[in-house]
């Protein structure tokens, strides 16, 4: 943890510093060392956000974009009667989680069903082969094209996303931002790493996948302005996937109803007019046989 209680202050750990948990008000003291991040840690091993991960430089990093006093916010689960602990909670009330360890199915979707306007930061560098294999779909460097253009250059309808995204968040129900950078001591030739992308929760055939700095992302999670953005994106795109929709299904209908006219097993491209003229032309043999 970055910040425990002591006489009731929210205070960042220091060399033999004792405080109280800010979740369970148990015994934490500080850990200063040399190979870690310096934090918080319980006294005797307890865990009491089970939700919990241990916190890396990218964690801290990435929370302190925001003010101290939105980070580590304990909230309490009214079902199970459990708190835990948001990473970020800003004035708006939008949770930001950031998310580096591996995360199984029910724990992302009981996450989401509890703090409901929320939004994912998913460390892209934690294996090796993620950024590789993105780079490769959205260059389009697979058999099958991935990525496809649309009006706006930074919004992208994808196909077949598990081939360039972790199977773990293909059926989040809210925004993941995947973020490349990692530390920012990796290569980066050509910049593509500094950019964040966003998948949208997947309403129709394709998904969503849009480029956002990381500037716009801070200004508008931090401002408001993001759950409004997010929800009109949305929104816009489920109807023109619905819309969509409704044009193959009549397509696909119209097929369905159109009669093909043969001759003697070979398709007529002019349809019920050739074969009507072909059926009442009388054949040549028929007409030398009534000689």
């Amino acid at each position: 943890m970055h910040f425990a209680l002591i006489n009731n202050n929210r205070v960042e750990a220091q060399p033999q510093l004792k405080g109280l948990c800010s979740c369970c008000s148990k015994p934490v003291i500080a850990k200063c060392g040399t190979r870690k991040i310096w934090h918080w840690a319980h006294k005797n091993k307890t865990e009491c956000d089970n939700w919990w991960e241990p916190e890396t430089e990218w964690h801290r990093t990435w929370k302190n974009n925001y003010p101290a006093e939105w980070q580590e916010i304990s909230l309490l689960n009214e079902r199970t009667s459990k708190k835990h602990i948001a990473d970020v909670q800003t004035s708006h009330n939008l949770v930001i989680e950031f998310q580096h360890s591996h995360i199984e199915h029910q724990e992302r979707t009981s996450r989401e069903r509890f703090y409901k306007n929320m939004v994912w930061v998913v460390d892209g560098t934690r294996l090796k082969r993620d950024f590789p294999r993105f780079l490769k779909g959205k260059k389009n460097c697979f058999e099958n094209t991935i990525f496809y253009a649309t009006d706006n250059p930074k919004i992208f309808k994808v196909d077949l996303i598990d081939w360039c995204f972790p199977t773990a968040w293909l059926e989040s129900s809210v925004p993941v931002i995947f973020d490349f950078r990692g530390d920012g001591t990796m290569d980066d030739p050509e910049g593509l790493r500094n950019t964040l992308y966003c998948l949208f929760p997947q309403i129709g055939r394709y998904a969503r996948v849009v480029e956002i700095s990381r500037t716009a992302f801070i200004n508008t999670t931090t401002n408001g302005e993001w759950a409004l953005r997010v929800q009109e994106f949305i929104n816009d795109y489920s109807e023109q996937d619905k819309i969509e929709q409704q044009k193959q299904q009549q397509t696909i209908s119209h097929t369905s109803n159109k009669v093909t006219y043969t001759w003697r097993g070979i398709p007529l491209i002019g349809g019920s007019r050739e074969y009507k003229r072909r059926l009442w032309t009388p054949n040549k043999s028929n007409r030398k046989g009534r000689r």
